[in-house]
């Protein structure tokens, strides 16, 4: 809604639209308006005060990080909208840590100071406990709740009066009565705290005990630059309050491209250089690619040098192919307006490129430039595909490849050892969106299921066996003794297959064959139907016959015997254990902790970090099913997590029985 509230103040709409109608300009498909959250980024540009702003709306719901990672890669500065009456959520922190570590400026945004019991002191000062005493408040409201249209603009000592028809427009008047104290406090601490930005203006500031209003404001643009300073806006974007405030704020103070004049990257081999902004050579990053039927195939891009415009041949660098650019578009939502040509700095889509996609770099193949990749949080949930129809597999592969392109952090596999292709993804919302654009795109059916987990067998004593097989058929015959030791081998070793033959018993022409017997056993499993690990396998000695010893008698024996020595050696079953890394606010300890014990997780460490606590815990693969969906739920959907594997280890004799109980019911139809 402030991204519609900024459309309105500037004229590219006339009237606001709404978030539970499916009006809003940026939230223009299909799920986002079923949902009403965002789901994917949207490109918007207005006009104020004669300078273009390109506004890049991405979702704030955690599931979708990847659209604000892409976007923020590509700004000048982040403006983080945080919903007064709401508070700090972990996507709000997950992007500020990326802005942080991309070295953009930020801009706070407390929005919907509309709603019904509100805090300004209690949401300041939550804020200021995430964000640090950099927050400074550009305006603060003055008639919190419902009927909100007052602001106090601290910079020009103004009370700020809205016009209710969502126009964004505004009368000043000068502060009175207790405002007029607030007003001059807050107007000095800003003082302050900008001199504080440059030691000149420090030194004129402790001479005089004050600056002059046109020495504020010629350094409010250098402290937002070195992020001296976190200007904060009070708004509401459903009613168009105080959101003209922060767009005056941007066109006079804000970083611009030119602020940015360099972007880092390498040539055709491998050596760093700088990508300038006034390089007449064109550079273009593209930073999102999306596949609609209402917007067709479309890529995001910024011109970091030279220009983009239709017709001309580029190279992308990452894949080392051409491209011919076709028609360029600046966007509102949906709505496409062709340009021309796009200058250095500027943000725009390109139609139907055919071998590029996000992350990737177009650039003249005269001066080759490759700008680094985009790196994205890993996946924390994970789901099987349960295919409904038989021979729809191609198009679950074509499809799955697409969304992956479009989405990097949507990750596909298809396990050979399990026989299942698993999706994994940021959250339950994300695969739910992921499966639903794929049923409704490539038209095939399908049911998320809960992935197997790849269990490992091994043994914990020594045995050995001794098998024959004879096989007449009333031709050629099939004969071949086996006899065989195992004996447990130290975790993560793998498995070894030695022959200590002596004698003439066994040529060792045969040992291959019996090497191949045992490692098809090895493969398949014995007691459950997992892989067979950390195991030495002795072939010493057998028997065979002049006419009937042949490959597959002793490739038979070899597995028949490997399988028997199998199961009186005392076989167990090891379990995957994930290394987890939970982020929760500490008021949510109590009852994480309790989870994890109640998963069998055992706890590394913890950690605190700007009014949160950082949990290291081992947990086994099979318990973390939904977890991500169980720790918001817990954490009144404040926390996050991310897991790795880690190692193997023996599981308990209760479930270690209910899983080989499983694998010997027969399969369902």
């Amino acid at each position: 809604m402030l991204s519609e509230a900024m459309l309105a103040c500037s004229g590219v709409i006339n009237r606001l639209g709404s978030v539970p109608h499916g009006t809003t300009v940026s939230d223009y498909h299909e799920a986002e308006q079923k949902r009403q959250i965002s789901i994917q980024t949207s490109l918007l540009h207005v006009e104020w005060q004669g300078k273009k702003f390109n506004i890049i709306d991405t979702p704030g719901y955690v599931d979708f990080i990847s659209e604000s990672l892409g976007a923020l890669r590509v700004s000048d500065f982040a403006v983080v909208v945080v919903r007064a009456n709401q508070g700090v959520a972990i996507g709000t922190l997950k992007v500020w840590d990326y802005a942080t570590r991309f070295g953009l400026p930020k801009i706070l945004v407390l929005n919907a100071f509309d709603q019904p019991e509100i805090s300004y002191d209690k949401a300041i000062t939550q804020v200021k406990d995430k964000f640090g005493d950099k927050v400074l408040p550009f305006t603060v409201p003055v008639n919190v709740g419902p009927g909100f249209n007052q602001v106090l603009d601290v910079l020009n000592l103004k009370i700020l009066t809205f016009q209710t028809d969502g126009s964004g427009k505004s009368q000043a008047s000068d502060p009175t009565g207790e405002w007029q104290e607030k007003a001059r406090q807050l107007h000095q601490d800003l003082v302050e705290r900008v001199a504080e930005s440059d030691d000149a203006l420090l030194e004129k500031f402790f001479e005089r005990g004050s600056l002059s209003e046109a020495e504020l404001q010629a350094h409010v643009h250098r402290a937002v630059m070195q992020r001296a300073i976190i200007p904060l806006f009070c708004t509401s974007g459903t009613s168009n309050v105080g959101v003209s405030p922060l767009l005056d704020f941007i066109a006079t103070y804000g970083p611009a491209p030119v602020d940015h004049p360099e972007a880092e990257g390498k040539d055709a081999d491998g050596n760093k250089v700088e990508v300038q902004l006034t390089n007449p050579d064109p550079v273009l990053f593209i930073f999102k690619t999306i596949s609609e039927a209402h917007v067709g195939d479309l890529s995001f891009f910024r011109v970091l040098s030279g220009g983009a415009e239709m017709g001309i041949d580029l190279l992308n660098s990452t894949s080392n192919v051409s491209e011919r650019i076709g028609q360029i578009f600046t966007l509102n939502g949906k709505n496409r307006v062709a340009a021309t040509r796009l200058q250095a700095g500027d943000i725009g889509a390109v139609v139907k490129l055919k071998n590029t996609h996000t992350g990737d770099t177009l650039c003249s193949a005269k001066h080759v430039v490759v700008l680094p990749k985009l790196q994205y949080p890993k996946p924390n949930i994970h789901a099987a595909l349960h295919m409904k129809v038989k021979g729809e597999e191609e198009k679950i592969a074509m499809g799955l490849s697409a969304l992956h392109q479009e989405d990097p952090t949507f990750i596909y596999h298809v396990d050979g050892e399990l026989h299942q292709t698993v999706i994994s993804g940021q959250g339950d919302l994300h695969l739910e969106v992921i499966s639903d654009r794929l049923k409704k795109r490539y038209k095939v059916d399908f049911d998320l299921i809960e992935p197997k987990v790849a269990f490992r067998e091994t043994i914990k004593a020594k045995a050995e066996s001794k098998y024959r097989h004879k096989k007449q058929t009333g031709g050629a015959g099939q004969f071949a003794e086996v006899w065989m030791r195992i004996e447990p081998r130290a975790r993560n070793s793998g498995v070894e297959f030695v022959q200590t033959l002596s004698g003439q018993n066994v040529d060792r022409a045969f040992v291959p064959s019996v090497e191949k017997g045992v490692l098809s056993a090895c493969k398949e499993g014995v007691v459950a139907g997992y892989r067979i690990v950390d195991i030495k396998i002795d072939f010493y000695d057998g028997k065979m016959h002049p006419v009937d010893s042949k490959d597959i008698a002793f490739q038979i024996a070899g597995k028949q015997a490997f399988r028997e020595s199998f199961v009186q050696a005392r076989p167990c079953l090891l379990e995957p254990i994930h290394t987890v890394e939970i982020r929760i606010p500490e008021e949510c300890m109590g009852n994480v902790i309790g989870d994890l014990s109640s998963r069998r997780g055992k706890i590394l460490g913890l950690e605190a970090e700007a009014g949160f606590q950082i949990v290291k815990a081992q947990v086994p693969a099979m318990e973390l099913y939904h977890y991500s969906s169980t720790l918001r739920s817990l954490t009144g959907g404040r926390g996050a997590h991310t897991e790795d594997f880690s190692h193997y280890e023996e599981m308990p004799r209760e479930l270690e029985q209910k899983v080989i109980e499983k694998h010997k019911q027969p399969a369902p139809e």
